[in-house]
Order: C-alpha cells, then structure tokens, then sequence
C-alpha cells in the first residue's frame, strides 16, 4: 500500500496546551495539512500558530471532548488519511520514513500508528493471536488514542468517534468497531514516536483528577454497555462502585478533602452514567 506526506492531514485536539503544542508542531513535515482544533477557545493561540506555521488551520472551540472534537478535524479532512495526534506527541526524524516503508508491506489497513518509545508503556494491546504481515508490522487490537493514522476511505458513514465519551475509551470504541468489521489495525515497530504523557493540559493536578476519575468510571459503563450489554456492564462496574463507597467513608472519616472528593467524582460518574446520563462534568477553569 502507498503512502506519502502529502496524504496525511494531522489532526490535534489542544486545550490549555500553549506549552506543548509548538514542539509537537516543530516535528510535523511542512508538506502535510495541519488542523488543530482548540478547546480552550485560544484566540491568541491560534494567531500565534497560524502565523508561524504554514499549511494549517485552528478552529476555535469550546471544551467539547476529544472524541467530538477529533471528528470536527476528520470530517474537515480532505485527504486519504488523516493522523490524529495529541499535543504532547513528537515525531522523530525518521518516523515518518519508516512508516511509509513499511506500510508498503501491507495491503490494507483502517488505523494503524508508530510504536511508543519507550517499552514499558506500549500504546497497543493484543487480544487474540494474528499472523503479522512483516517483522517490522505487528497485528493488534487496540491502539491508544495519542498517535492514530486513520484510513477515511474505511469510514464511509464517517461514523468515526462515538461524541458520547468526553474523556476515556473513546479509542477502544474505535478499534472495537474496526475489528468487529474485519478491518485491520497495525503498529509499526520500526517507526517510533515520544509521548510525553499526561502534559497535554496545563489543568491544575488535583482538578485533572477529579475530572479524569468521574470520566473513567462513566466512561468504562457506557462502554461495557454499549458492546456488551447492561447486565454485563454492571457485572463490570460493581467492583469500582463498592471500592469507591468503601474509599469516600473512610476519607471522610480521616478528614481528607481531596482523596475523598477523588472517590465521590467515582461515585458520580459510575451513577450518572447507569442512569444513562450524557458525560456533563467540567471543570470550572
């Protein structure tokens, strides 16, 4: 299969990421279309950006989620491909040569990224066995949503994100939906980006907390939910319930503020989305 720089479209979602965003920038090709869409509604980030940077575009937008906000770039995308990235993601040199060399030796695929630099957090899983197409191309599962080269045409419906997820789980959806088609979703083992991970954001540690705790508990409900059924769901969920009910009493308890405020957003995001509730917690900055 073919593949060039001037294929790609680089989509990054960017809020509060004024610190990050021109290094992951600064790594990009020239020749490839860039559209950044802004969660933090930036004005002054996206002039800064879009003086400095040729073939890009920054679309102002409230803090809508990453799944929604991705699918704004997607459906603006204009070319064959379209590699979602987040801020705090940087390419080497060779990333993108060696990418492009072994996505010769496939013949198909519908999402497929480099491999994360460093080895104890490899951003794939494997669920079942599956004959690789090369040494340099492993078949997975599941590929985290920091670093995705989307195949468009694999998306006819342009059903691509579920806007339901805020925050979490949104790229397992994904995959799971690409692998129940019979598509393909590949790492290539060669070509190697950095993450730098949770620096994405400049949100104030413990609020990110409360914010990534509601999220991921109601997130891993609807989830479950939605491929595997309510009962399943629940099945899933009652564990992190109880653990979170037994943790918020005892924080309470011991007069700890924050840690029990961690396991009350746990609480809230597990029943809100039981009760079939839309993702709605924000943060107040």
């Amino acid at each position: 299969m073919n593949l060039n720089t001037k294929d790609i479209t680089f989509i990054i979602v960017t809020f509060k990421s004024d610190k990050v965003i021109n290094d992951c920038l600064n790594t990009l090709p020239k020749d490839s279309f860039k559209i950044i869409i802004e969660n933090s509604n930036n004005i002054n980030l996206k002039n800064q950006i879009e003086k400095n940077y040729d073939n890009i575009e920054v679309i102002l937008s409230e803090n809508i989620g990453m799944g929604a906000s991705n699918n704004i770039g997607l459906k603006k995308c204009t070319t064959k491909f379209a590699f979602i990235l987040n801020p705090d993601v940087k390419l080497r040199d060779n990333t993108l040569n060696q990418l492009i060399n072994s996505v010769k030796t496939i013949n198909d695929f519908a999402i497929l990224s480099p491999i994360n630099s460093k080895p104890e957090l490899p951003n794939y899983l494997i669920y079942n066995n599956y004959s690789n197409p090369s040494e340099d191309v492993l078949s997975v599962d599941h590929i985290d949503g920091f670093s995705m080269l989307i195949n468009i045409e694999k998306f006819p419906d342009k059903n691509f994100f579920d806007e339901n997820f805020f925050l979490y789980l949104e790229n397992n959806d994904i995959c799971l939906r690409v692998k129940k088609n019979n598509e393909n979703i590949y790492i290539i083992k060669n070509s190697l980006i950095d993450h730098l991970a949770a620096s994405s954001s400049e949100i104030p540690f413990n609020e990110f907390e409360y914010l990534r705790n509601w999220h991921w508990m109601w997130s891993k409900f609807y989830y479950n939910k939605k491929h595997f059924g309510f009962s399943k769901a629940i099945f899933k969920i009652s564990p992190n319930f109880l653990s979170a009910l037994f943790k918020y009493f005892i924080y309470l308890i011991l007069f700890k503020t924050a840690k029990r405020k961690v396991y009350q957003m746990r609480i809230s995001g597990i029943i809100n989305s039981v009760l079939g509730k839309k993702s709605w917690f924000r943060l107040n900055s």
